[in-house]
């Protein structure tokens, strides 16, 4: 059995609460939070041996994994203190707000010998599955251009619940909190980027992050790259998308999250072949829960003694991604305003 602990009792730690009650070999041993309030309603639904005292909690031997879910800030600390403490970690995205504690997270992990992933669940989804298969078989031939779409809705009163939210220092906004999971798929279906340019803003909520961006990539093997990504949609999510146009292949997922098929079309496929696809997809598009999939394997992970399928060094691509934006936009404002002097 392996035992895992949650730090963060908040919403996000139900998603990882119930899905280690559905796997095999996997208990939620303990729980942390410096809310008692919050501590409390966690055990009386968990069941699990309550902490306010994280360095307590790591004392305990039986733990072997620990999930962080707590604000973005405050993940390096709890992540380089669970490393120092023997415990394999697994993260909330984003792994950490800079890349610097990225790495102190690493050197932790490998001086201790522990392993780390980083939740970006959206990799389980089974049409995004199926897309990375068409890539990898090289059906799209060379891909001219991808596009990834964001439009979602998080109202004032969403930022409002806690002080932290939408800050660059715990938080980040619409790019680092809810694209980055789109940015991550871009960088495991398309590989590095080369180039970016792009412009974020801050336009309807009060926050000190971004709540709306667009940008242009190139990557390295030559594709065009197109995000946008926004918290500002009225009334309420809109759509998520992942888009790849090729020269003999074109396929769109989407919805209100990427998760069916809206077009897919590939050089010497039938027609019925794709539409039965598309038909699979439709009857189950989230198919197992994705932070399921990221918990079981890293039980396996530890079984089998290999890296989790997410690893560190994914949650860090991601990251320099958005950090990468965020300069390119800071750049294009300075362009901006050295014009109109």
């Amino acid at each position: 059995m392996i035992h895992f602990a949650i730090v963060g009792c908040g919403h996000i730690a139900q998603k990882h609460a119930e899905s280690i009650q559905f796997i095999q070999d996997a208990h939620l041993h303990a729980v942390c939070d410096t809310n008692r309030i919050t501590l409390d309603d966690f055990i009386v639904k968990t069941g699990a041996i309550g902490y306010t005292n994280y360095s307590e909690m790591l004392d305990d031997p039986k733990i072997n994994v620990v999930n962080i879910c707590t604000p973005s800030g405050l993940h390096e600390r709890l992540a380089v203190q669970a490393a120092n403490a023997g415990k394999h970690i697994i993260v909330e995205k984003p792994i950490a707000l800079t890349l610097a504690a990225v790495d102190r997270i690493e050197e932790a992990c490998l001086r201790n010998g522990v392993k780390c992933a980083v939740v970006h669940p959206n990799r389980f989804r089974p049409a995004i599955v199926e897309l990375k298969k068409m890539i990898d078989q090289g059906r799209f031939g060379t891909i001219s251009h991808v596009n990834a779409t964001v439009r979602w809705n998080r109202n004032q009163a969403y930022y409002d619940q806690a002080d932290w939210r939408g800050t660059k220092a715990m938080d980040g906004g619409v790019l680092m909190n809810q694209a980055i999971h789109n940015l991550d798929l871009l960088l495991w279906l398309m590989g590095p980027v080369k180039r970016v340019h792009a412009i974020t803003s801050t336009r309807l909520r009060a926050i000190e992050a971004e709540d709306v961006a667009a940008a242009i990539l190139e990557f390295e093997n030559g594709a065009v790259g197109v995000i946008e990504a926004a918290s500002t949609i009225y009334p309420k999510n809109y759509e998520e998308s992942i888009s790849i146009f090729g020269e003999t292949g074109t396929a769109v997922i989407g919805g209100p999250t990427a998760s069916w098929i809206k077009h897919w079309v590939f050089e010497h496929s039938l027609p019925s072949e794709n539409e039965q696809l598309i038909q699979i997809i439709e009857a189950d598009p989230y198919g197992i829960p994705g932070h399921q999939r990221i918990i079981r394997d890293m039980v396996r992970a530890i079984r089998d003694d290999r890296e989790p399928l997410v690893t560190l060094r994914d949650g860090r691509n991601a990251l320099k991604l958005v950090l990468d934006i965020y300069a390119a936009a800071e750049r294009s404002a300075m362009e901006r305003e050295e014009v109109s002097q």
